[in-house]
């Protein structure tokens, strides 16, 4: 079957769809290549020249890598990590770790908010543990009825809609274990009230906001 021009036009042609994936994309293929090159030179000093030279090219593909304290270093570490750790080179900076030796940054360590829901806050968490301290008593009761309204308080304003106030006896008492309740019949914050001191407050907040944008 005779060759046609157009497959004579695409005949040896190399797609990047067909090669090797490259490590570090930012760089291009023609510096992969040539590192792969380099890593075939047998004598280390050679090579090591031909690592240098790599490395300025690939200081002019990454503009604002300067303005880095520590680039140079990138740099090179970049080379070693683009060579698979296959370079035997005399470098002004040691190898990066390869990825399975490096254990990586310490885990850090969040404070446990413990059953509070997080709209609460950690004030109520610790009101909730000085009543839990205190003797039985009027002490504690008030105690108590001030945390339940601190609750509704709290959560209407960082809620939409209303809430029951057995819903906020049921979260006091899941939050102190069951070492603090309310009686249920006994009333708390009354959730128009709430509501009508979070209009207030935020029509002032919007008037205050206003006030400055005219001076």
């Amino acid at each position: 079957m005779p060759t046609t021009p157009a497959a004579t036009a695409t005949e040896g042609l190399t797609y990047n769809s067909q090669r090797p994936d490259i490590s570090i994309p930012e760089y291009g293929r023609v510096v992969h290549e040539l590192i792969a090159h380099c890593v075939t030179i047998e004598d280390r000093d050679e090579r090591s020249k031909c690592a240098l030279a790599i490395v300025s090219v690939m200081r002019t593909l990454v503009p604002g890598s300067k303005e880095m304290v520590d680039h140079e270093e990138k740099l090179w570490g970049h080379l070693h990590v683009m060579s698979n750790w296959q370079l035997d080179i005399d470098a002004p900076f040691p190898a990066p770790a390869r990825p399975e030796e490096d254990p990586g940054p310490e885990r850090l360590s969040y404070t446990q908010i413990g059953k509070r829901p997080s709209f609460y806050g950690r004030i109520v968490e610790d009101l909730v543990a000085k009543a839990i301290e205190m003797p039985e008593g009027e002490e504690r009761a008030a105690l108590s009825m001030m945390i339940a309204n601190l609750l509704k308080r709290q959560y209407l304003t960082w809620n939409k809609g209303v809430v029951e106030d057995p819903i906020i006896r049921a979260q006091l008492r899941e939050m102190s274990d069951g070492k603090l309740d309310v009686p249920a019949e006994t009333e708390l914050v009354s959730s128009s009230e709430v509501m009508k001191s979070k209009r207030k407050t935020s029509n002032n907040f919007r008037t205050h906001r206003g006030g400055k944008r005219k001076r």
